[in-house]
């Protein structure tokens, strides 16, 4: 039985992105330059950089029973995400996501979850075989906390790596730090899990150790261009990325957990996931859209980012 595989646990939407000069203000109309359709969620989007890269990846998951789960379903399927345990909701339609794309990059973004705020604890009960087949999980809060808790008790049940994507932001019980080997904040989520302000390196290392004390194993903390800050009992380091540019920042997080997860189920050292899931979420930031811009192998070797 494999059990070097990775499992993504979480949502999945559909992306429908505006690329426009400015965002506009409340009440302002402006004209965009570029609409498109993407398939994303933060649960999906991890599971496909993870399948893109090599990695045997299965998806758990809630869908509506529509267009959208049809579509998304395809384009997980030709990323080779293994969906085998892809649950369908014929009450909710499938979660959307509302995207824009300003002229530097930036984003903001609207998500209606859906069919993702119905994947229940005993949806993951009842699909614990997938958790025999994984030697990392990995998670988000796109879906019920109640279930994150219950993916984190199975994981460890099971001997598995569990790593916590934790966004959107929201404050966690100490239970499930405690359950939790990596946890991938980025600096805003990071000050609302620890209450410590973030603004610089030091404080993001002050905040982190509180995250430590609770019973996380590492936290590892995204800096968007400025790399990642790994902070565990031992010692706190911070590895830099790489200069390129920036096209689209929507998926610059998940490729950088999807990376992180594939390499830990690789059996590279932490040092050695950080430094790969840096180059991955780099070169995401240079293609438009979510999973469209994940990389794979090839793709990172042919522009020399390996």
């Amino acid at each position: 039985m494999n059990t070097s595989g990775v499992l993504v646990v979480g949502s999945a939407n559909m992306d429908m992105v505006v690329v426009c000069e400015e965002f506009p203000k409340p009440g302002e109309t402006i004209l965009g330059r570029q609409f498109g359709m993407f398939a994303g969620g933060k649960g999906a989007n991890q599971a496909v950089c993870s399948a893109k890269l090599g990695g045997d990846t299965f998806f758990v998951g809630k869908m509506g029973n529509d267009i959208f789960r049809e579509k998304l379903s395809q384009n997980m399927k030709s990323d080779g995400v293994r969906l085998d345990y892809l649950l369908i909701d014929n009450a909710e339609p499938t979660g959307i996501a509302l995207i824009t794309v300003n002229g530097y990059g930036q984003n903001e973004i609207v998500v209606v979850s859906g069919s993702n705020m119905k994947l229940t604890p005993e949806d993951i009960n009842s699909h614990e075989k997938a958790f025999l087949e994984a030697g990392v999980v990995i998670t988000q809060l796109e879906i019920p906390l109640k279930t994150v808790m219950e993916t984190a008790r199975i994981s460890k049940k099971h001997g598995a790596v569990f790593i916590l994507n934790p966004a959107p932001a929201t404050r966690l019980p100490d239970e499930l730090l405690r359950l939790t080997d990596y946890i991938t904040p980025n600096e805003i989520e990071l000050e609302m899990l620890s209450g410590i302000p973030v603004s610089d390196a030091g404080s993001a290392t002050t905040a982190a150790k509180r995250l430590i004390d609770k019973g996380v194993k590492n936290v590892v903390v995204t800096l968007g261009s400025k790399g990642a800050l790994l902070v565990n009992r031992d010692r706190s380091e911070i590895f830099t990325a790489r200069e390129v540019d920036v096209v689209d920042s929507t998926a610059a997080g998940d490729a950088f957990n999807g990376a992180l997860a594939f390499a830990i189920s690789e059996g590279k050292t932490i040092d050695e996931a950080i430094r790969f899931a840096n180059i991955v979420a780099s070169y995401s930031v240079t293609k438009l859209g979510a999973q469209t811009s994940m990389p794979t192998m090839d793709e990172i070797k042919a522009v020399k980012m390996l």
